[in-house]
C-alpha cells in the first residue's frame, strides 16, 4: 500500500512592517516637526479612515491623498513632496526577499498585505513581482486583514490548505486570525527569527 504524497508547505507573509521595515514612524516625526504639528495629528491625517477607503479600494490613492492634504491643510506640491518622500524610503528586505525567490518551485509562497493601491507598481518598479507565487493585496481584493476573507483568497491563489501553511505578520492580531483559520502563524520581530520559524516549519518531520 502506497501513501500519497503530503501536500507542499506554504507561506503567506506581510509586508509592510515584515518585507519592508517600518520607516513611516521616523517619517512622521520628520514632516510633523516641518508642519508644525503633532506625530499623532500628522498619522491621523494619513491613515485616519483609510480602512474603509483606499485600503480596501473603494477610492483611488490619488484621490485618498487628496483627502490627506485638506486635512494637513497644504498645499498640492508640499503634499506631492510628502508622497515622493515616503515612497523614497521603503526599503525591501534583502534577506527576507533572498529566502523567498529561493524557495519559489519547491514552496508555495504569497504575500497577503493590507496595502494602498499603489503598491503592485512600486513592486514592479522594483523587480519584485516574482519573489512569489502570488501577490494578495486588500486594495485588490476589496478587504484587508483580520477579515478571514483575505486570508482565504490568498490560500486559494496558491492552493493550499491552513494546515501546511505557516503565516508572518507584524501585528499580533493578524496572526491570531491566522492561526484561527488553521495555519501556523508567527509575529514577525526580526529578520532572523523569521528566517529561523521558516527554516524550522520547512524542517522535514523526524
Amino acid at each position: 500500500m502506497t501513501t500519497a504524497p503530503s501536500a507542499a508547505p506554504a507561506i503567506l507573509i506581510d509586508i509592510g512592517g515584515v518585507l519592508v521595515p517600518d520607516h513611516l514612524t521616523a517619517a512622521a516625526t520628520e514632516w510633523s516637526n516641518r508642519l508644525g504639528t503633532s506625530q499623532h495629528a500628522f498619522t491621523s491625517a494619513l491613515f485616519g479612515g483609510n480602512d474603509e477607503q483606499v485600503l480596501i479600494g473603494r477610492i483611488s490613492e490619488a484621490a485618498w491623498w487628496n483627502i490627506v492634504r485638506d486635512r494637513l491643510g497644504i498645499s498640492q506640491d508640499l503634499i506631492a513632496e510628502i508622497r515622493c518622500d515616503l515612497a523614497s524610503k521603503e526599503t525591501w528586505d534583502d534577506a527576507l526577499v533572498t529566502c523567498l525567490r529561493r524557495l519559489r518551485g519547491s514552496v508555495k509562497t504569497a504575500i497577503v498585505s493590507n496595502a494602498w493601491p499603489q503598491m503592485r507598481t512600486r513592486m514592479a518598479n522594483a523587480g519584485l513581482l516574482d519573489i512569489v507565487d502570488a501577490i494578495v493585496l486588500s486594495c485588490e481584493v476589496g478587504c484587508a486583514k483580520p477579515d478571514p476573507r483575505i486570508y482565504t483568497a490568498a490560500l486559494h491563489r496558491i492552493d493550499a490548505d491552513p494546515a501546511d501553511a505557516l503565516f508572518i505578520d507584524d501585528t499580533p492580531g493578524h496572526v491570531a486570525t491566522a492561526r484561527s483559520l488553521g495555519m501556523t502563524g508567527h509575529v514577525h520581530t526580526s529578520t532572523q527569527h523569521t528566517l529561523a520559524r521558516i527554516k524550522d516549519f520547512l524542517r522535514p518531520p523526524d
